[in-house]
């Protein structure tokens, strides 16, 4: 791994403005990049499925030896991303929201010197997930250099990660191989962080009707739709509901004036959980309060749910996991098994032939302009993408040469 070459890279392609459904001047960087490196490259044809201006970047390079593994990061980002600067400054290791640790699992002393990278001005930084992509592309360059012996290496790179997994959402049925172990570098956790649980996801969209009528000259005429809302918003349970289970309402819009008693009133919301019963159950509850406020006010609702993607659960000791953490161990991390309450594009390319995992990047304070990453976790990724071919490449077989 050339660590130079690592972060420069990572910093060129933070500069690159990628909100969701404008990946494309990230994939016309992607793309021959990868062809340099001798991948075959295609954009699929997910564009007017998702809206955005390019489709998923799918390559593949040959193996020189069985087998096959995948790696994926996406390509968006949220906003602000107009104008990224990055810089590199030094900060003591305490005053991280996620201090570092040693390859032991000992914490760094707290006025530890640390170098972070950050945004230097009023933006994201967008090591998510522009840092996952960077850490798969230099971990196949520095494998490809060396010559070292690999599998066939598949690389998908997604549009509109951060809108619902629609980019990964839109690939092929067969885009992947039956069983292909896929790596997808997109948690928050310090790297050697495996996510083992991650939740279900439904989207509510509901639209509340009353009749209008003039605030002053005769309020009792009016039926108030965004009364309608908010009593059902009251009647709701919301937040964390369990270790297991949350849900959330998170945009209302409605009314034209003060004047007026509102006829019409949008309202868009979540529920999310590890344990797909349990997110059935509170979308059920979630619809008896909206459609229980609606008819006590004497209006109506109409509500659309989405499933937005599925749960993902791996055994502890799936040999997927022990895999993972063998590489991590021979990384210089510390292997972590954890559950979180986000979602990613594994959640759904399980159900495109892999065995999709996601992976902790170090990426901290996301989707702020605080968001910060540390150049040593930035590097850590890129080696565990290394010695996660290699492993593979060696089906398991030890001797491991040294990293």
């Amino acid at each position: 791994m050339n660590s130079e070459r690592l972060i420069n890279g990572f910093i060129e392609l933070a500069k690159i403005a990628s909100p969701s459904r404008h990946e494309a001047p990230m994939a016309a960087v992607l793309v021959p990049m990868l062809e340099e490196l001798g991948f075959s490259v295609r954009i699929d044809d997910s564009a007017p499925v998702t809206g955005s201006d390019t489709g998923n970047i799918i390559a593949l390079l040959p193996g020189t030896v069985p087998g096959r593994i995948a790696f994926s990061a996406h390509m968006d980002t949220v906003e602000p991303c107009e104008g990224i600067e990055v810089k590199r400054e030094v900060r003591p290791a305490g005053s991280l929201a996620q201090r570092p640790v040693d390859a032991a699992g000992n914490p760094f002393p707290e006025d530890a010197p640390v170098e972070v990278l950050c945004s230097a001005g009023q933006t994201i930084l967008s090591a998510d997930d522009k840092a996952g992509i960077a850490a798969i592309m230099e971990g196949v360059r520095t494998v490809v250099k060396k010559g070292a012996p690999r599998p066939d290496i598949q690389l998908v790179f997604t549009t509109c990660e951060e809108i619902s997994l629609l980019g990964a959402s839109a690939l092929a049925d067969d885009v992947f191989e039956p069983g292909t172990p896929c790596f997808v570098l997109d948690a928050n956790g310090r790297p050697g962080s495996i996510v083992v649980e991650a939740p279900c996801h439904f989207t509510f969209f509901a639209d509340f009707y009353g009749t209008a009528a003039h605030a002053g000259i005769e309020p009792e005429a009016g039926v108030s739709a965004i009364r309608m809302a908010a009593n059902a918003v009251g009647a709701m349970q919301l937040g964390r509901l369990n270790e297991r289970t949350t849900a959330n309402v998170g945009f209302i819009e409605g009314g034209c004036t003060v004047n007026v008693i509102p006829e019409h009133c949008h309202m868009r919301g979540e529920c999310r959980s590890l344990v797909r019963e349990e997110a059935l159950a509170q979308k059920e509850a979630m619809t008896a309060a909206m459609e229980r406020a609606a008819a006590e006010a004497g209006g109506r609702v109409e509500i659309v749910w989405e499933f937005s993607y599925p749960e993902v659960c791996y055994d502890r000791e799936d040999p997927l996991v022990i895999r993972i953490m063998d590489a991590a161990r021979l990384s210089g991390l510390v292997p972590r098994k954890v559950r979180t309450g986000g979602g990613a594009d594994a959640n759904v390319m399980g159900q495109k032939g892999a065995r999709a995992i996601t992976l902790g990047i170090g990426m901290t304070e996301i989707h702020s302009e605080e968001e910060y990453i540390a150049v040593r976790d930035v590097e850590g990724c890129a080696r565990l993408v290394e010695v996660l071919i290699a492993l593979y490449a060696r089906d398991g077989a030890r001797p491991v040469p040294e990293f």
